[in-house]
């Protein structure tokens, strides 16, 4: 077996290596303390394809591999942690669920802004209580006509302070245990009902916001709907396993 990068890996490892010293590096420590997000240097990995390195370029990625991303991902997150984290989670969290399980319309819409820098998404998942057990989620959707009317509060979201769409995971049949989660993608921005909570203070990686998400019979149309109803747990453990790939790479 052949360990060697090919002359693509390689000149994403170069480029975004040298990217995050002239440009990251040297606005780390400022960005950590004032805890700002970093909206200039996130634009500009978006215009390198660091904002979608797997996507296939149709819906504004890179098209590249995983190794790519791993190895993008290492050299961003060596110059800053916030910048890794906040590239990982568009990447890994967002991304791939709506590209492996979204309609075309879906990934034009939702996908191809983020992918190509111009949007942040975020992935809404943890719930006070429902962390490591999803079963025990509370966020619910109901369908109403032809919206979900949604209520809950997500806790611990990264990009959820400045996050312009997110994939969101609630209850959607409740006597169906783990069967009865569904995933959403939503326009956080046009959403009414939704407001951004509590902004979390935290030890490291400040610029990168952690915030709670809050839904009160917050509606989105019926087509926002990723997948089919009943999916969400299946989805939500294949999407955590792209998850582990861009956080291992920061570590």
């Amino acid at each position: 077996m052949n360990f060697e990068l090919t002359e693509e890996q390689k000149m994403i490892q170069d480029m975004a290596g040298k990217f995050a010293e002239r440009e990251i590096k040297p606005a780390a420590a400022e960005l950590d303390r004032t805890h700002d997000h970093p909206k200039k240097i996130v634009a500009k990995m978006g215009e390198l394809g660091l904002m979608g390195v797997t996507v296939p370029e149709e819906y504004g990625g890179a098209g590249m591999d995983y190794i790519c991303y791993a190895l993008s991902m290492i050299e961003i997150s060596k110059a800053c942690a916030s910048c890794g984290v906040i590239m990982s989670v568009c990447n890994s969290l967002y991304n791939f669920p709506v590209y492996a399980y979204g309609t075309e319309e879906q990934k034009q819409k939702f996908l191809q802004p983020v992918a190509g820098g111009q949007a942040i998404g975020c992935y809404g998942l943890t719930e006070s209580g429902a962390g490591s057990d999803p079963a025990k989620m509370r966020t619910i959707a109901v369908l109403d006509g032809d919206e979900w009317v949604i209520d809950g509060v997500k806790k611990f979201i990264t990009n959820g302070n400045v996050a312009d769409y997110c994939v969101l995971a609630a209850v959607t049949d409740k006597e169906a245990g783990y069967k009865g989660i569904s995933s959403f993608v939503i326009d956080l921005k046009n959403t009414s009902g939704f407001k951004v909570g509590t902004l979390e203070e935290k030890l490291g990686i400040n610029a990168s916001g952690t915030a709670e998400l809050v839904f009160e019979d917050a509606r989105i149309p019926k087509e926002n709907l990723l997948g089919q109803p009943g999916e969400g747990f299946k989805q939500m453990l294949t999407t955590l396993d792209g998850g582990r790939i861009g956080i291992a790479s920061q570590a």
